[in-house]
């Protein structure tokens, strides 16, 4: 149902993702909106990483409750705040998806809507 296209014809992936993600016999899709590290407390971590780990469990039980999880994604969207740690946000995505590649997109910006939000993750999931 979920095939990864990768092509010899064009350049591989700058990272642990997939350039494309072929999707067939599909009949359940879940579109999240932006997910961000906001604990079910209401509290935030103040470390980027912290808070990718809190999005990416978040994101897992949202799958859940469709009963999916993580190799059911077939792109997300990331948006990480400028001067924090990228690579503390990949570790948390790579932690999730355990190997499992998917489509994504990542888009430093200069904020979020709360001052306190550092990331943003949005995913796509699909299943037979």
């Amino acid at each position: 149902m979920l095939d990864e296209l990768a092509p010899s014809s064009i350049a591989p992936p700058a990272a642990n993702y997939a350039l494309a993600m072929k999707v067939t016999s599909v009949s359940v899709w879940v579109h999240t909106s932006g997910i961000v590290g906001t604990r079910p407390d209401g509290t935030v971590a103040a470390d980027i990483g912290d808070q990718a780990a809190e999005v990416w469990r978040s994101i897992g039980t949202l799958l859940a409750e469709a009963g999916m999880g993580p190799t059911d994604i077939v792109s997300y969207t990331t948006y990480a705040v400028v001067g924090h740690d990228l690579g503390a946000v990949m570790a948390a995505r790579d932690a999730f998806l355990g190997g499992h590649r998917a489509a994504s997109v990542l888009i430093p910006v200069p904020a979020l809507a709360q001052p306190a939000w550092k990331v943003e993750v949005a995913v796509v999931a699909a299943r037979p």
